[in-house]
Formats: structure tokens, C-alpha cells, sequence
């Protein structure tokens, strides 16, 4: 009974005091979630689980090294606002994936994301349709900002008091980096056949050479052909 006593008393101490020192560090570490922030969470949550678990280590010994940890975030947080550097190292910058409505195939491959993981943020974003977008920002908190063309996103269907038209398809994706979607080509009984004559339309010899096919709501195929370094 005492040391289930001992194991409340570590716990409520814990909670309160890291709940203090969130309080000090501010929202930054809740609002803007830059993998340094997430690093910081983590370690903090460590030492007051080994507080609570580890009753060899002192109730003092804990909150003096959750205190040192939570001086150094914050004397990280002062550097960054004077230290391009330091902000670089712990933050990192926005990273452009979609420029002009073309694909940055070179950022994609330096941050390890998949044309999957991109058009997964963008349907996030509410945007189904990849050439809809003329700029799209991968912010240093792993959210992805999108700017729409001019033409897709300024005047609506409602603002001219037109019936909206339903598309033949659901924008999917065909092929991605090389590889065929047959589950996707099969969704909506389409062959392979069909696909390789559209790709010949769009001059590609070659499945290999495509990084990004996309079926559009027209029953078109747009097409991104692989960057000479792919």
C-alpha cells in the first residue's frame, strides 16, 4: 500500500510540475510542432516516466534534470531569435514541393516522401485534383500549405449561379514513381492497354519514365514525366 502511496504522490508531483514548465516554456511546443519540439516532448514525458517508475532515482534528481532540460529549450529558443544558424539546426525551413504547378522531384526525394504521402497531405488540404495546385509549402511542422491556381480557386460555380456538374471520375492515381496502380486502373475498369496508348499520347515510351500519372475528372491522363537525375 505505501508504495502504490509513494507511486500517486511521484506522479501527481510529475504531472504538476511538468504541466509548470509547459506553462513557462508557452504554446510554441503544442503549436508549432517542429521535430526539435516533438524530441523535447518526448524527453521531458522520459524523465518524469523514469521518476514515477524508477524508484532509485530521487524526486529531486528528476525535477532538477527536467529543470535543466527545459533551461536549455529555453535558452534554444532565445539563440534561434538571433542565430539564423541555431533556428536552421532546430527548426529547419519550409520546403516547396509544388512550384509553378510543376512537381520538385528533388525536394520530394531529400525529404523521403512518396508521391502517396504527397497527394495524401494535398486531400488533406481538400484538394483532389494535383493540377489544381500552383504552390505547394512543406512547413517545418509537417503540415503541407497549398496555393491554388488563379483560375481554380477564384470565382465558383455558386457565385455565377450555375448547376454544378458532377466529374466522370474521382482524380486518382495511375501510376506512381514508375510503379503501376492496377487496383486503381481496375476501381474503374480501365486496361493497361488504355494506359499505354495515353502515355504514347503524351510521348512516353515507357512506363519507367513516369513519375506521376493521374487520372483525371475528364477521363483524361495527366502526366509527370521523371527528371533526368531520377
Amino acid at each position: 500500500m505505501e508504495g502504490i502511496v509513494i507511486t500517486v504522490y511521484r506522479t501527481v508531483l510529475g504531472f504538476a510540475f511538468l504541466l509548470f514548465l509547459m506553462r513557462l516554456l508557452g504554446k510554441k511546443q503544442l503549436g508549432e510542432l517542429t521535430f526539435f519540439n516533438y524530441a523535447t516532448g518526448i524527453a521531458m514525458g522520459n524523465i518524469i516516466g523514469d521518476m514515477v517508475v524508477h524508484k532509485e532515482i530521487t524526486v529531486m534528481e528528476s525535477l532538477a534534470s527536467l529543470t535543466a532540460w527545459a533551461a536549455a529549450v529555453f535558452l534554444v529558443e532565445l539563440v534561434n531569435k538571433k542565430s539564423m544558424f541555431s533556428k536552421f539546426l532546430t527548426k529547419s525551413e519550409p520546403t516547396i514541393l509544388i512550384k509553378k504547378g510543376q512537381i520538385e522531384q528533388k525536394h520530394m526525394k531529400k525529404m523521403q516522401m512518396t508521391m502517396d504521402d504527397l497527394l495524401m497531405l494535398l486531400r488533406n488540404a481538400s484538394v483532389f485534383d494535383i493540377q489544381e495546385v500552383e504552390y505547394a509549402v512543406m512547413e517545418p511542422n509537417g503540415q503541407l500549405s497549398v496555393l491554388k491556381k488563379p483560375l481554380k480557386d477564384s470565382v465558383t460555380k455558386e457565385d455565377l449561379n450555375l448547376q454544378p456538374e458532377s466529374g466522370m471520375y474521382l482524380p486518382t492515381a495511375l501510376v506512381s514513381e514508375g510503379k503501376l496502380l492496377k487496383n486503381s486502373l481496375k476501381e474503374y475498369a480501365l486496361t493497361e492497354d488504355w494506359l499505354n496508348s495515353r502515355l504514347k499520347e503524351a510521348d512516353v515510351s515507357s512506363m519507367k519514365d513516369v513519375y506521376f500519372a493521374q487520372l483525371t475528372e475528364d477521363g483524361e491522363l495527366f502526366v509527370v514525366k521523371k527528371e533526368a537525375s531520377q
